[in-house]
């Protein structure tokens, strides 16, 4: 038996964890390997229903191994504590592996406690780089890379980004891997090194997602009839990261920005709890163009975004799903770390926006093909059979 540990703790770590379960469940039902532990801690990091409750409701996901109820505050304390109490449960558990997902703070307190106690790290999402160490989520991948033993890359840019920092161990020449690739008996030898990490390009866990996600949203009641708009007559608007919420005069731009980037179009706000327990009576300000609304479930978030316009967004998770169903989006950040979506024209960095979109044809590969998280546990497979 192998045992692997899925640490999450956020909103966007619940929702790449899905089809990682899935994929174990298949892998143990069909018997083709050793037998899988899916061990799921919540750090808590996300405790409000709408930003976490919601998810494993609609998802299906099983209720948490271990719920460690670590709540809000200050980032230091945050990763504090969450260091602290993944580290008793791993301690109780001893796990083989440990996954942990994105760039959170539970990404790197799971990352931490883990790796100092020499259990092999696997970072899904590694590589990625904004080279802006003003954002906490740019700190936080880069030290989680750094303590990681496998690093799981959604495409070939994070590779290479892995590879100006001086890692050199990579499968495949850093192309997408087959899933072929795996179903032998480890071809190469495969060890895992907290000293020598691992780069393997696996494609983006949230292209899997989206394809589980189009079929449930889609079956649902429209959300659109619930909300009054009609398919392609509004704008999709988020906001949540601490550099655009923090200031209320940064949030107030970000807002004139968006209703002149809507041409009248009306726009739909689901507002982060942060946001809307800080700003909200500012925001209001903008009722005559901006719908405010609270946030919204997975299911629903998608079916908006599918029938939008256009989506202006900080979100990263959101600029990838935009450009996988060919939506016009406008980063609300001065970087991406997904600039694959920059080169395809179906992105644009707000600052750049011209008024109107260009885009390319798309890059059918550029993130993997949808089967992400099957080469994960095939891959989690082949180096149980080394341990």
């Amino acid at each position: 038996m192998i045992t692997v540990a899925n640490i999450v703790g956020a909103r966007p770590q619940f929702i790449k964890y899905c089809p990682v379960s899935l994929a174990i469940s298949r892998h143990n039902q069909e018997d083709n390997g050793p037998v899988i532990r899916d061990l799921l801690i919540h750090t808590g990091q996300h405790y409000d229903y709408l930003m976490s409750r919601v998810f494993f409701d609609e998802f299906g996901l099983r209720e948490p191994d271990y719920h460690l109820d670590v709540g809000s505050g200050s980032h230091g304390w945050q990763t504090a504590e969450i260091l602290s109490r993944v580290e008793d449960v791993l301690n109780k558990e001893q796990p083989d592996l440990v996954l942990v997902y994105g760039d959170t703070n539970s990404t790197l307190g799971g990352g931490l406690a883990a790796a100092k106690l020499h259990i092999p790290v696997a970072h899904v999402e590694a590589g990625l780089r904004s080279y802006n160490k003003f954002m906490p989520e740019e700190i936080n991948r880069l030290l989680t890379d750094q303590v990681s033993a496998l690093l799981l890359c959604p495409s070939k840019v994070a590779v290479q980004n892995l590879r100006r920092e001086g890692l050199t161990a990579m499968l495949n020449k850093g192309e997408l891997v087959s899933l072929e690739y795996f179903r032998r008996d480890n071809p190469d030898n495969l060890r895992l090194s907290q000293n020598n990490p691992l780069i393997v390009n696996i494609g983006d866990i949230m292209y899997d997602v989206l394809h589980y996600s189009l079929k449930r949203s889609n079956a649902r009641k429209p959300v659109l009839n619930q909300l009054g708009f009609l398919p392609k007559q509004y704008c999709l608007l988020t906001i949540h990261r601490a550099e655009n919420t923090d200031l209320e005069a940064r949030l107030m731009h970000l807002l004139e920005f968006a209703v002149d980037a809507a041409q009248n179009r009306p726009i739909l706000f689901p507002i982060h709890p942060r946001t809307q327990a800080r700003w909200k009576p500012q925001v209001e300000k903008f009722e005559a163009s901006i719908r405010v609304i609270e946030p919204l479930s997975y299911f629903d978030m998608v079916q908006t975004l599918q029938h939008s316009a256009l989506v202006m967004t900080d979100s990263g998770g959101l600029q990838k799903e935009a450009y996988w169903l060919q939506v016009p989006c406008i980063t609300l950040r001065e970087e991406t770390e997904w600039v694959e979506t920059l080169e395809s024209g179906w992105n644009i960095l707000y600052r750049d926006y011209p008024g109107a979109h260009h885009p390319a044809e798309q890059a059918s590969l550029a993130y993997g093909d949808g089967c992400t998280a099957q080469r994960i546990i095939n891959l989690i497979t082949v180096l149980g059979k080394e341990a």
